[in-house]
């Protein structure tokens, strides 16, 4: 089917559309159905009749955007031959790119560049935390004003959006070449990097034949006043405790707390940079590509890894209503595609793809679950906060 030009549409109505200081009401009687203009020079209402050509031509307008939307959709999960040259044809009409991320910040900007100078797209992101990016992505649901195309975040605020119907499913050629983890059955998000926890020391301070083997090590008296954890590490912390034995895992941690303190800070990258600066002798929970891109920079930082080693995805998402489907999709496969993963392995991010060589080949990680974390999220809120973050000092 193919939609009419502004040009086969009725002339009177088109002439109104470009006036975009006028405002369009209706209101009905028995007899007429009024058209009320703030520049109309006859202040009597125009008889029904007349309106029909300009209400026809609306309705197609309408039915133009549907048809064009349900084009788009089935565009984004078209697994044709044909399917790679149609999307960069209609990414590049496109033109523009909207991204919400969560994303480091200080590698949005290399991950973008390369994509920008290969497709001409201009691609704008705003770059906030997961639980900021989630409450906007709904808030702007909900209202007139939608900017996003494509959402990157970890993998529990990804699974809320799903649950609120925020995201559209999607196919790409490179899906085959992922990690069976990295991909979800209804194919509404795709993990491109998982982030990795694991547990970094200042070298300065800490000697590495003195590491713990396991947690219960932990609460050995060296370990007093020389550690620290991230305030908001309730997925984290439900991973380890139910791999370990709920009952066991909880006793452990209370020992720990009870005995030698842990303390506490919001944000993994700051209590990354603490451990850097000896602040913090040891960190529990930092993801694995911060202290090895200092430590490969001569920083004095270093990581191991206590069993479970836990892993959340890094999800990249198709927004529902997107302004630039294509653009989003094209930007979508680039994350997925080998030649970016080799990039983000270069930045010391543990990749999905199969293609690319792991940076930790020999690391067994425990991958959460974000339909059990979000299911949970109160119990293991509560116990995180009871076990160690808010005990009585």
């Amino acid at each position: 089917m193919e939609c009419l030009s502004s040009r086969a549409i009725d002339p009177t109505l088109r002439m109104h559309q470009m006036n975009t200081s006028k405002s369009i009401g209706f209101s009905k009687n028995a007899d007429t159905l009024k058209l009320m203009t703030k520049d109309q020079k006859s202040k009597q209402p125009l008889k029904a009749r007349s309106l029909f050509p300009r209400l026809g031509a609306s309705l197609l307008l309408g039915l133009c955007f549907v048809v064009a939307n349900a084009q788009s959709t089935a565009d984004l999960i078209n697994d044709k031959p044909e399917r790679n040259e149609r999307l960069s044809q209609k990414a590049k009409e496109e033109g523009a790119l909207s991204i919400y991320t969560a994303f480091r910040p200080q590698d949005m900007p290399l991950i973008i560049a390369p994509f920008e100078r290969q497709t001409g797209i201009k691609v704008k992101y705003w770059r906030s935390g997961s639980d900021n990016v989630l409450q906007r992505v709904v808030r702007e649901a909900s209202s007139k004003h939608q900017e996003v195309d494509l959402i990157m975040t970890p993998a529990s605020e990804m699974y809320a959006m799903y649950k609120e119907h925020l995201l559209q499913p999607v196919y790409s050629p490179y899906f085959k070449d992922l990690m069976p983890t990295a991909l979800s059955e209804h194919r509404q998000w795709t993990s491109f990097v998982f982030n990795v926890m694991v547990q970094s020391y200042n070298t300065n301070l800490i000697k590495t034949e003195n590491l713990p083997k396991q947690w219960s090590d932990l609460s050995d008296p060296r370990w007093k006043g020389n550690l620290g954890i991230e305030t908001k590490a309730e997925e984290w912390f439900s991973k380890v405790v139910t791999t370990m034995g709920e009952e066991k895992g909880i006793s452990t941690f209370k020992d720990i707390v009870s005995k030698n303190g842990i303390s506490t800070r919001l944000g993994v990258s700051l209590l990354h940079n603490l451990v850097v600066a000896g602040e913090v002798p040891m960190g529990l929970t930092v993801y694995i590509d911060l202290p090895e891109k200092d430590k490969k920079a001569g920083k004095p930082v270093d990581w191991f890894a206590l069993d479970p080693v836990v892993a959340q995805g890094f999800n990249v998402g198709v927004y529902k209503n997107p302004q630039h489907p294509y653009a989003a999709l094209l930007f979508y496969d680039y994350l997925l595609s080998a030649e970016t993963q080799k990039l983000l392995a270069q930045l010391n991010y543990y990749t999905t793809s199969t293609k690319v060589p792991n940076n930790y080949p020999n690391l067994k990680i425990n991958v959460v679950d974000p339909i059990f974390i979000i299911d949970n999220y109160a119990k293991w809120t509560r116990l995180y906060e009871q076990t160690v973050t808010k005990v009585p000092k």
